[in-house]
Formats: structure tokens, sequence, C-alpha cells
């Protein structure tokens, strides 16, 4: 019976952190999402209100009501003006900016602390032989 030696090499490549970097890209684009959302919500508060549309109906009612959360701390900061049922929110416009903002240095803030820069790639050699009988 002859014997066999079989070899194998397997060669890795590792970059470390960036497992890290991915989590820290994926926080951020979640925190731009959700501020694309509210920006379009309170936009479209905007336009609805300038428009006059009828609050008795139902996407209407249902969109003020989940804004309305949003705009609390901004109620009552400046006057609103209004002719013919036609609203000018400007508290929600100074909402949008704030809301902007603060995601922008919640983006920031996740960056800064859990964002690790590019390092040297590590290549990690493996290699293992057996014997095998024929």
């Amino acid at each position: 019976m002859a014997q066999q030696q079989v070899s194998q090499v397997r060669t890795t490549r590792r970059e470390p952190g960036q497992e890290q970097r991915l989590y820290t890209f994926k926080a951020m684009q979640l925190i731009w999402l959700g501020l694309g959302v509210l920006e379009v919500l309170l936009g479209l508060r905007i336009i609805f209100k300038i428009i006059a549309v009828n609050p008795d109906n139902t996407l209407a009612s249902l969109l003020y009501s989940f804004t309305s959360l949003f705009l609390l701390p901004f109620s009552g900061l400046t006057g609103t003006p209004s002719s013919g049922g036609m609203v000018l929110e400007i508290s929600s416009l100074i909402a949008m900016i704030v809301y902007a903002l603060l995601a922008w240095a919640a983006a920031k803030l996740v960056e800064v602390v859990f964002y690790r820069p590019r390092s040297t790639v590590v290549d990690v050699t493996e290699s293992s032989s057996e014997q095998r009988n024929q």
C-alpha cells in the first residue's frame, strides 16, 4: 500500500475593524433614513396646511396627529399666518431645520465614537498536511 502526502495551504485576508466600520455605516444610514422620513412627513404637513386640505380626511388626520408629536417642542414658537383656511406653519419649517441639525450631529457622533480607520490588511496563512493510505 502506498502512502500519499496531501498538503493544503489556505490564505485568508483579514482587515481589523472592517466589521465595526460596517456597523457604523449602517447606524449612520438608519439615522439619515429616519431623518428623511420625518422631513417628508413634515414637508407634507406644511403643504397640506398651505393648500388647506380638509383636516377631517383620514390621510390628513393621520399625518397631522403623527407629526404633531414632533412639533410639540416648537408649538407657540412663532406666529402662524393664515388666510382663508390656508396656514403657513413657520414652526414646522424651524422644526425641519432643527431635526436636520440633530440628525447630522447624531451621525457625526456615531462616526467619531465608533468608526475605526482602515488599517493594514493581515494575511493569515494556514497549512495542514495529512497522510492518506492508498
